[in-house]
Parts: structure tokens; C-alpha cells; sequence
């Protein structure tokens, strides 16, 4: 049988493939990346010849993004494929694409929004985010086809930071989340607060985030991330979100607040409140850890690094890779004292108060729990 090699563009792995296709989807063995084809297969065949229509070579971003004709490069069509082309730029038909069906145990996303040309455009967000990949795949296990990165320096226009990118790629994170799964979402962007109409917040705000396109698409609210990431996690399964923005003390809405003193003493303060709509998980955990309270800034700043950094998305990298078995209070604490002592020392931080917070489906010693990821 005539066969042909490719590269599948989800983990890299280069494929062995056909050149007759005779199926409607084409799944990868390494990482079980799968392009499901929604025509017949004889669409995939020119007139002149057969050819196997690689979908991996399409410009296609693996969270269930549909991927359409206008997403081929030129450059690269062999000559065969051009009655399919013409075949398919006339009726505009969409391919969808699924992500891998085998994730391990572990994935994330992580988002990182920089606003550029904006007046309030941000620095460090792209940076904090390529950091906190190198931490995840490098020190921590993730596997590199598990994380998805979004940034406005992402060529792929599915992982740009768009309100609609956005939300498939939440979906996606816990898409078949089972038990003993670890899930991570990371942003770093800006934040803000929108004036709460159905009666589920404290202080009558509802927390958001701004996607790069929020001025035309509008924000992602603390609601809908809370009904998209935090209320399917199953039992046995576990989520962590690492927060980098203004105004997000409770921005994954979430029951329970640790409020910690500046001796470390702490309290669990619930926020739940009567009659609204639950805010907790199917079983799992999902915890918090946010930049700043929900009243309080955070910023970029050059102070540890020279370079423009989230304080958040470094101090706590650097805390959890410096100490093993790394219990949340002690990671909480940690992290307050970095930024206090960077914010005292320089004049280039933001001179607001800036403190760490932590929140969570369920309560806990925080002296005790080790943080595992």
C-alpha cells in the first residue's frame, strides 16, 4: 500500500499515513489527536488521481475549533488538491476538529493577554504565561500536547486570546475530566469589576476578565467561569487557577475565602449565599489563587526579574519550585511577604496593595495540605 509521511501537529510526531484515505477521521497514535471529517471521503480525492488530504497540515488548533478553507496556505498545496479546493471554497464546508481524546492526567490552559496598540496594553502577560509553561511541561509533568497557550503572539488565529477562543479553550480543559486529574488555568491580562444583577455576589460585584477583543466581544464574567471549569470537576479530580489580575480575590466565584492576617493566622469565610445558584463542584477541587482581593491592583513589574513579570504568576512559580511538599499557607504567606518587600524596596512597582488570595470549593487546614499539581 502507497503510504506517505506527515506530521502531526497537535504533539510532532511524524505519522505514517495512507495515501487512499477510506475513513472520515484520521487519529494520531502518539497523542490520539483526531480530525473528524463531516463530508464523505470522496471529497478528498481529485478527479485526476487519489491523494490522502492531510488534516493535520490544515491550520487547525486542536480544542474543537472549526477549521475552514480559507485556513490553507498556498504554499503548501500539492497540485492534487486543487479540485478539492475549488471544491470546498464554493460551499465553505466546515471541518471540525477534535481535541486528543487522551490527555494523561494532567492539562491546562493558560492565557496571557498583552493588548497591543491598547493605551493600558500590558508587558509581562505574554512572559508570564511562556513561564508558567516551562514550569508546568519542565518541573511539574504536564505533557507539552496537554497545555494550550493563548497570546496575541500565537500565529495559529484560534489561540489568539478572543471572548470566543477563550471560552472553547475552558470547555476544552475539562472536557472527560475524571478522577484523579489535575487541571491548571492560568490567566495574566487585566481585569475588572461589572455591577452584579442577579444577586449571587457579597459586595454586589461580579468579577471579570477581558479578553483582548472585550471592547467589541464584552468580558467573560466570574459566573460563566464558574459554571464552565468549576461546576463539572468530578470527584477525584482537582483544579487550580492561578490568577494574575486586578479586582480577583473571588474571581472563579468560588464558596469559600481564606482570609490570612499578617501574623498567618487565617479564617475560612463563606460566601455562599441563600438562594442563589450553587457555586461548588460534582465533588472534585478547585482552588484559587488570585493576584490581589477583589478591591486591591496587581501590576507587571521589572523588580525580580529585569524583565516585565506578573507578581503573582513569579513569586509563585518560584515558591513552589523552591520548596517541595509546599503546603497553600505556606505558598500564600510566601508569596505575600515576595511582594510586600518588592513593593517597599522600589519605586516602579504599583503602590497600591497588592496581597495574595486564596479561595476554594471546600475547606481545609492550610498548614497541612500540600499543593500538588
Amino acid at each position: 500500500m502507497a503510504t506517505r509521511t506527515d506530521k502531526c501537529q497537535w504533539c510532532g510526531v511524524n505519522l505514517l499515513l495512507p495515501l487512499q484515505l477510506q475513513a472520515n477521521s484520521v487519529r494520531c497514535p502518539n497523542c490520539q489527536y483526531i480530525i473528524q471529517l463531516q463530508h464523505s471521503p470522496d471529497l478528498y480525492f481529485h478527479s485526476e488521481g487519489n491523494g490522502y488530504l492531510n488534516g493535520a497540515s490544515n491550520n487547525c488548533n486542536g480544542m474543537g475549533f472549526p477549521a475552514y478553507r480559507n485556513c490553507w496556505k498556498q504554499d503548501f498545496e500539492p497540485s492534487w488538491l486543487n479540485g478539492y479546493l475549488r471544491y470546498m471554497q464554493s460551499y465553505q464546508m466546515p471541518m471540525q476538529v477534535l481535541p486528543p481524546t487522551f490527555h494523561g492526567r494532567k492539562r491546562a490552559v493558560l492565557c496571557g493577554v498583552s493588548y497591543k496598540g491598547h493605551p493600558k496594553s500590558l508587558k509581562g502577560s505574554v512572559n508570564d504565561v511562556l513561564c508558567m509553561k516551562y514550569f508546568l511541561v519542565e518541573r511539574m509533568g504536564f505533557p507539552n500536547s496537554s497545555v494550550i497557550v493563548l497570546t496575541e503572539e500565537e500565529k495559529d488565529p484560534f489561540r489568539v486570546p478572543t471572548k470566543h477562543n477563550i471560552q472553547r479553550a475552558l470547555h476544552w480543559l475539562v472536557q472527560g475530566c475524571q478522577s484523579g486529574d489535575s487541571l491548571v488555568f492560568h490567566y495574566s491580562g487585566h481585569g475588572s469589576r461589572v455591577r452584579d444583577h442577579d444577586g449571587d455576589e457579597i459586595d454586589g460585584y461580579d468579577e471579570s476578565l477581558c479578553p483582548v477583543d472585550y471592547e467589541t466581544e464584552g468580558k467573560i464574567l466570574d459566573d460563566e467561569i464558574n459554571a464552565t471549569i468549576v461546576r463539572p470537576l468530578p470527584r477525584g479530580a482537582t483544579l487550580h487557577a492561578i490568577i494574575d489580575t486586578c479586582f480577583s480575590g473571588t474571581f472563579l466565584d468560588l464558596p469559600f475565602m481564606c482570609r490570612m492576617n499578617r501574623e498567618g493566622y487565617y479564617r475560612w469565610v463563606d460566601h455562599s449565599i441563600p438562594y442563589a445558584a450553587y457555586k461548588g463542584t460534582r465533588g472534585g477541587l478547585a482552588i484559587s489563587i488570585s493576584a490581589c482581593d477583589d478591591d486591591q491592583n496587581s501590576g507587571d513589574t521589572t523588580v525580580f526579574t529585569g524583565t516585565a513579570t506578573g507578581a503573582l504568576t513569579y513569586s509563585f512559580i518560584q515558591t513552589v519550585e523552591r520548596e517541595p511538599r509546599l503546603t497553600y499557607g505556606r505558598l500564600l504567606s510566601t508569596m505575600r511577604n515576595s511582594i510586600s518587600k518588592a513593593q517597599n524596596g522600589f519605586l516602579n512597582f504599583t503602590n497600591s496593595l497588592q496581597e495574595p488570595q486564596l479561595s476554594s470549593s471546600e475547606q481545609f487546614d492550610i498548614y497541612s495540605k500540600a499543593i500538588i499539581l
